[in-house]
């Protein structure tokens, strides 16, 4: 339910830096600034709106002052929430921004909840529900190819392209009243031909959706690529080399690693997670062997695998016994000390095993690696979409609401070949309409609303 009170929260990390801002949104924001803002400019009857007034935050309790700031006032319905909002910008400081704080919850308002004021937003009217989940997206945005895609459902494309899916629903939804209303007057009803027609586009845009959604969502959650191998064939060393940083110890003795060190790199628009893991072999040592077993709980968790190789050394039965060991799972074979004399051949190394690629690196020299960071790509993304002109999904819940109403519209194509009546067909278009109301949020429960907005950040 929506509570029409005064909310408040610091809408920046609290640290130490140039400038924090705490929000106020709701109908008693302009008597509580008043009561803690000192101001020549700031008229507290009527303000003028999208202006910054320069003045000092006062204590309550004292009336000393806490901070110069600058007060940025914007009216109802013209702001983010929808209603009055002030945002006060001061020194950031856990001590300043807690402090001021404090005063406004003091004058009355209430703490805000997370994502409060984007639900406010939403509520209000001034977003809908995809665009108010791409926020989150934005804000967690790890390469500039996963901020376009979300950037694209802030600016509100997808649920343009919703719309358009839907007012073709609507129209069949007609159509098929017609029928029920008007069925002696054949001529003024669209013949079944056309119903199936407009019906097969509407599900031909849903199933387009629907395949973007793979590749974008490995763009805005990245993959896993674990680096995997025996003890001493140079895994630390692609690690710093893929990284372009002494990240990982590098020791010419065996067993340096024995836990996974997790560093994540962009690699052509995709978040990677690379997890450099300890080498897997045969041990007493008990720390080493707590760290062998991470490393096999990574290979099953990995979405690909970087299994390395010593080139100057002839495969021995530990590399084969890592190889038989494999899941079924994307693997690329990186052979490295391509800088020694080769005695390892790569063909030997492709009729052993189905890997998806076979790369020669030397981690030493940064030999091969932009191969492998391409080959990493390739073995992850089947179809290349042009993130700056295609609307892709990557939201799960998106997706699974897609398919929902992609079922129910399978099931009106079955019934417009089999002439069932128009009032059961009109049973499953609604049930369709209602999922596609559901991603953005025409026809959201209140529990669905409140788990989504929970993973918002408190100020968000």
């Amino acid at each position: 339910m929506y509570h029409k009170d005064t909310i408040s929260a610091i809408s920046t990390p609290v640290a130490t830096g140039a400038i924090g801002i705490i929000r106020i949104s709701g109908t008693e924001t302009l008597k509580i600034i008043s009561r803690i803002f000192v101001s020549n400019k700031f008229n507290f009857n009527s303000p003028v709106s999208h202006h910054l007034y320069y003045g000092t935050i006062i204590d309550l309790d004292d009336k000393s002052d806490i901070d110069s700031v600058l007060v940025a006032y914007m009216k109802s319905p013209h702001s983010y929430t929808g209603e009055d909002i002030i945002e006060i910008n001061c020194h950031s400081g856990m001590v300043v921004l807690n402090k001021i704080l404090s005063n406004i919850l003091k004058c009355g308002a209430r703490l805000a909840e997370p994502g409060e004021f984007t639900k406010r937003a939403f509520l209000n009217g001034r977003i809908d529900l995809t665009q108010a989940e791409s926020i989150i997206d934005i804000v967690n945005s790890k390469t500039e190819a996963s901020l376009k895609i979300a950037a694209k459902h802030y600016q509100g494309l997808l649920a343009d392209k919703l719309r358009a899916v839907k007012s073709d629903m609507i129209d069949i939804r007609s159509l098929l009243e017609a029928t029920i209303d008007f069925s002696e007057d054949e001529n003024e009803i669209m013949s079944q031909d056309n119903l199936l027609i407009k019906n097969k586009k509407i599900s031909d845009s849903i199933k387009a959706l629907i395949s973007t959604y793979n590749e974008a969502n490995i763009y805005r959650s990245g993959i896993k690529a674990a680096i995997i191998g025996k003890p001493n064939v140079g895994k630390s060393s692609l690690l710093n080399s893929i990284l372009a940083d002494n990240r990982a110890i590098v020791t010419s003795l065996p067993g340096t690693t024995r836990d996974t060190i997790n560093e994540t790199i962009n690699i052509k628009g995709i978040p990677v997670n690379i997890i450099d893991t300890a080498g897997i072999g045969h041990t007493s040592d008990e720390i080493e062997k707590i760290g062998i077993d991470k490393t096999l709980t990574m290979i099953k968790d990995a979405d690909i695998l970087l299994l390395v190789f010593d080139g100057s050394s002839e495969l021995d039965i530990l590399d084969q016994n890592i190889i038989d060991s494999l899941p079924d799972k994307k693997a690329i074979a990186v052979i490295n000390k391509s800088d020694l004399h080769h005695i390892l051949n790569n063909d030997v190394i492709k009729s052993i095993h189905n890997f998806t690629s076979v790369i020669s690196v030397s981690a030493l020299y940064n030999q091969g690696i932009e191969k492998l960071k391409s080959e990493i790509h390739n073995n992850i993304i089947v179809t290349d979409f042009d993130i700056s002109n295609n609307i892709l999904i990557s939201n799960m819940r998106h997706k699974t609401l897609l398919e929902k109403t992609l079922k129910s519209i399978e099931l009106v194509q079955k019934a417009l070949n089999e002439s069932v009546s128009p009032e059961l067909i009109a049973v499953d278009l609604q049930a369709a309409l209602n999922s596609l109301g559901e991603i953005t949020g025409e026809t959201t429960t209140e529990d669905i609303l409140n788990n989504i907005f929970l993973r918002f950040c408190i100020g968000k």
